[in-house]
């Protein structure tokens, strides 16, 4: 992939040949365009612009590293009448996002307390693989969940309806119909609801280390030394058996149409077709499923904190700063070439990062623009960014998701063979604790690339601006 040219301080272009539609870009300074020589990511965004409708360019944020068919860190979108909509390019965890909340506690109030908050949390927490909770649902139950996403966990008692209006898309997704989910995922669902899940899922409580836009800072209700949760969890098995079943209905629908493709892993269907739209209205369940799943989760790290540090809700005054998307296909109108034009973007591994004044910010963010949030690693740092106008005009509204792996899993267990991450991360200043044996290997922050790294290229292109970075102080892994 030597192929590529340099086109600013944070942008590399794959020229257009073949029978690519459209050309690639990848937002990636210099550091980090060398990590693009270790997998097949960029090829990946080059098989991305093959595909039928893509319009613009196939992008990738700096977070980039190989996937299922698209990279993760991949943004492509398709005109929505003659396009494509393409599984691989929302990825096996739908809706996988983060959200962020804000109290009123500062860093002194729990400096002394952190072994047992985390202890409280990992007990009230279901997380691990496969694992299920509490919540057993019943068929009917199962279909409004999928139908009302956040709204229904409200209803059942999991936060406020305030906390809608701090959700994308208020935490539901138009278009779910729970008749397109097939048994198996809705097998899996069933009792899966409320629960972290596994690998890099995970709930951290941090503090705010150091405010670089103290207008936008104010906005979202970010001070110096408060402290804040974040919750890191999708769809769950739902959501992955969502993403399987529709992959062999897009493979079949590939042979049937005769589509020549450079990579099976892109299997697609025609956004207006049968398959398209049952894989829209799929997905946009599962997107439900996961909006539910994090207003609950964040509703049970609040009992946990408020237990661990007998505290009223009112002293701790936890609040939904915002909750964001970052595998998931939507249906937005953008301006293509000076003409408004209706798209299905696809971001995987990217997050929405819409700029000022964009009616699907919420009204007390609307001045200033949509907060994006970018977790870094356990032992790091993680950042709260804000959309721009610029975004709005080269990404399609998108921005990065968080660090992006530079290991995999396999080689990340065997390069901390020996080690103990737990007691290297204590002695940082951070609690953790995990579910599953070997998470923490698997998750060590030499995993990921430098959060920091990949935000400046975000900030420096203008793609999104840098409003605060967060410190973790404690972190349950699944």
């Amino acid at each position: 992939m030597s192929d590529w040219r340099r086109l600013d301080a944070f942008r590399l272009q794959l020229p257009r040949t073949g029978a690519m539609r459209v050309p690639g870009i990848i937002y990636a300074d210099e550091t980090l365009e060398r990590d693009l020589a270790r997998d097949e990511a960029a090829k990946q965004v080059r098989n991305v612009a093959h595909l039928p409708g893509i319009v613009s360019a196939s992008l990738a944020m700096p977070d980039i590293h190989w996937g299922y068919g698209f990279p993760i860190g991949g943004v492509a979108a398709f005109d929505a009448d003659e396009g494509v909509v393409s599984p691989g390019g929302v990825g096996y965890d739908i809706n996988c996002g983060v959200r962020l909340a804000v109290t009123r506690l500062d860093r002194e109030d729990i400096r002394d307390e952190l072994t047992r908050l985390v202890d409280y949390l990992y007990a009230q927490v279901p997380a691990g693989l496969g694992k299920g909770g509490d919540i057993k649902l019943n068929h009917q139950q199962l279909q409004r969940v999928l139908r009302d996403g956040a709204a229904w966990a409200v209803q059942q008692g999991y936060g406020e309806d305030a906390d809608l209006a701090f959700i994308e898309d208020g935490g539901t997704l138009a278009g779910a119909d729970p008749a397109a989910v097939g048994k198996r995922a809705l097998d899996r669902g069933a009792e899966q609801l409320g629960t972290l899940g596994s690998g890099n899922h995970f709930l951290e409580v941090g503090v705010v280390d150091e405010i670089f836009d103290p207008p936008a800072a104010d906005a979202f209700g970010l001070r110096p030394g408060q402290v804040t949760v974040m919750i890191h969890s999708g769809s769950r098995g739902l959501g992955h058996q969502v993403c399987d079943d529709s992959l062999a209905t897009m493979a079949q629908y590939v042979r049937a149409k005769g589509l020549i493709l450079p990579d099976r892993q892109l299997a697609c269907a025609h956004a207006n077709s049968d398959a398209g739209r049952q894989y829209l209205s799929a997905m946009a369940a599962a997107a439900n499923y996961a909006f539910a799943n994090r207003q609950i989760l964040l509703a049970r790290a609040q009992r946990a904190v408020l237990a661990a540090l007998s505290l009223s809700p009112r002293e701790l005054g936890l609040r939904t700063l915002y909750d964001v998307a970052h595998n998931i296909a939507k249906i937005e109108t953008h301006l293509v070439a000076g003409e408004r034009q209706r798209l299905i973007v696809h971001r995987k591994g990217a997050t929405r990062a819409f700029g000022p004044e964009r009616r699907e910010v919420p009204a007390a963010y609307r001045a200033v623009g949509q907060p994006v949030l970018a977790p870094g690693d356990m032992g790091r740092c993680s950042y709260v960014l804000v959309g721009t106008e610029k975004a709005m005009n080269e990404t399609f509204g998108s921005s990065c998701h968080g660090a992006g792996r530079v290991l995999s899993r396999k080689a990340a267990t065997k390069q901390a063979q020996g080690r103990r991450i737990d007691l290297e991360l204590r002695g940082r200043g951070i609690v953790v604790r995990a579910h599953e044996r070997g998470t923490l290997a698997e998750e060590m922050p030499e995993a990921y690339k430098d959060v920091r790294q990949v935000v400046e290229v975000m900030h420096g292109a203008g793609i999104a601006r840098k409003v605060a970075r967060l410190r973790p102080l404690a972190v349950v892994k699944g």
